[in-house]
């Protein structure tokens, strides 16, 4: 009688969650059957979902409502806790599976090569996303003294960051963020942030609802200068074709025509201002100097050679994200990602290595949507059906999924389960309840095994 089909996940977040899912709706599913391992170097899965979407995001936060269909399954198993390639290696998976498929994302800040950029008061955006939605791997503070703030970047994290410095803490204590976090917000001085981008309204990589969330707070005064909106044949040509950078240059419109109000925190959207240095004493932060960009007909920009310096005493980069290179995987260096063809992986000579794949951001970069590495997910797996059908796969040593468990039982890797993911979330529930809250999230790893049952 012919097994299932074996196949090792490398990565729990939404891109590894939606390659499960494909496998499970294929026709192999039926006959002879998939068997599906997800590994996760987090004790808790659901990746970006629950350490890259700011607290006061519930709704997007739903999306783990649908994942959690899929890890139910009975043919898909969660190892949580568990490293690659530190505690289990592309050849020790090789020995368990048909075909691993790597769904890892991105969780560095890409750099960004301006003088300054390394001064006291100079910080990544995706580190301090990381703080805030209590990952155990970062401290457990962070520094909140600045009263004026620079944010550099154009997309929804520097929406995310700008927000989260603009609110109170008691404004974001609803939500999961755990007690040191909401400690640490207490102490924020923000009062002034400026959010740059060096492009113009059109060019915004703003989600719509996500810039429409800045002006309900009560506390948030959003100011957009009259003079920064402005379109050139280019641009125009983009609102044409986008509905979506349409309506973010409607709404930066009408902020930029009505009066400014008086609610306490102020938070400037800037347009056309490219920043060009951090500027120092000391080694720390006392300002941000930008060039005044024009645009040139296409919906690029060029610079005017006017420069300005702002009152900023922390500059947050949050200009994108940047992957982990894998250890035995090709690598493409200038674009942070896996080389591949449709989801299949490319060695240096241009073949496809054997039963291995990626999926998400690892792929193609840390663009788009959560929903969008769906599709992503769908064409991977099946590249891989297709290899499985047409017996290009490689056949395992040590099949049985016991095999696994054996494994890092022997390698003493104290690893969590699904079961485990149920056990954390009651427990993190429960911290929530006598303060009327949905949950209170766990941060220290070892109090996340504990609750787990590692």
């Amino acid at each position: 009688m012919p097994r299932p089909l074996r196949v090792a996940i490398v990565g729990a977040g939404p891109a590894g969650i939606y390659a499960a899912d494909a496998l499970l709706k294929s026709e192999v599913a039926a006959e002879p059957g998939v068997s599906i391992d997800l590994f996760e170097r987090m004790p808790a899965p659901f990746g970006l979902i629950r350490y890259g979407v700011a607290p006061d995001h519930p709704r997007i936060k739903g999306i783990v409502k649908a994942l959690h269909q899929v890890l139910d399954k009975p043919q898909v198993r969660l190892f949580g806790n568990v490293d690659y390639p530190r505690d289990i290696s592309l050849d020790d998976l090789r020995a368990f599976y048909d075909a691993v498929v790597f769904s890892t994302g991105a969780t560095a800040d890409r750099a960004l090569d301006i003088p300054g950029i390394h001064l006291d008061g100079s910080y990544g955006a995706a580190d301090f996303v990381s703080w805030y939605d209590g990952h155990p791997d970062v401290p457990r503070t962070w520094p909140l003294e600045a009263e004026k703030v620079a944010v550099l970047g154009v997309g929804n994290v520097a929406l995310d960051v700008a927000r989260i410095l603009a609110k109170t803490a008691e404004e974001l204590l609803p939500t999961e963020i755990p007690p040191n976090v909401h400690e640490g917000l207490k102490a924020n001085r923000a009062r002034e942030i400026h959010v740059f981008g060096r492009r113009g309204p059109a060019q915004a990589k703003f989600s719509p609802m996500e810039l429409r969330e800045l002006d309900h707070s009560p506390n948030i005064e959003v100011i957009v200068d009259p003079e920064d909106i402005d379109y050139d044949e280019g641009s125009i040509e983009t609102r044409r074709g986008n509905k979506q950078a349409d309506m973010v240059a409607k709404t930066l419109e009408n902020w930029a025509i009505r009066d400014v109000g008086n609610r306490p925190h102020k938070l400037f959207l800037h347009f056309f201002e490219s920043p060009t240095e951090i500027l120092g004493e000391d080694g720390n932060v006392v300002g941000l100097r930008t060039e005044r960009t024009t645009l040139d007909g296409t919906g690029n920009v060029k610079g005017t050679g006017e420069f300005k310096d702002w009152d900023v005493t922390a500059v947050y980069r949050a200009v994108g994200y940047l992957s982990d290179k894998l250890p035995k995987l090709p690598w493409d260096v200038e674009s942070g990602t896996v080389p591949d063809n449709g989801g299949r992986v490319l060695e240096d000579t241009g073949a496809h290595l054997q039963s291995t794949y990626v999926t998400g951001w690892i792929r193609r970069g840390p663009v788009g949507l959560i929903g969008h590495t769906k599709g992503d997910a769908n064409e991977t797996v099946a590249n891989l059906l297709d290899d499985h059908a047409n017996g290009r796969l490689h056949t395992p040593t040590s099949p049985a999924p016991d095999a696994v468990d054996t494994f890092l039982g022997e390698r003493n890797v104290r690893f969590t389960t699904w079961d485990g993911w149920y056990r954390l979330d009651t427990a993190e529930k429960a911290l929530g309840e006598p303060e009327g809250r949905e949950r209170v999230k766990i941060v220290e790893r070892e109090d996340m095994l504990r609750a787990s049952g590692a």
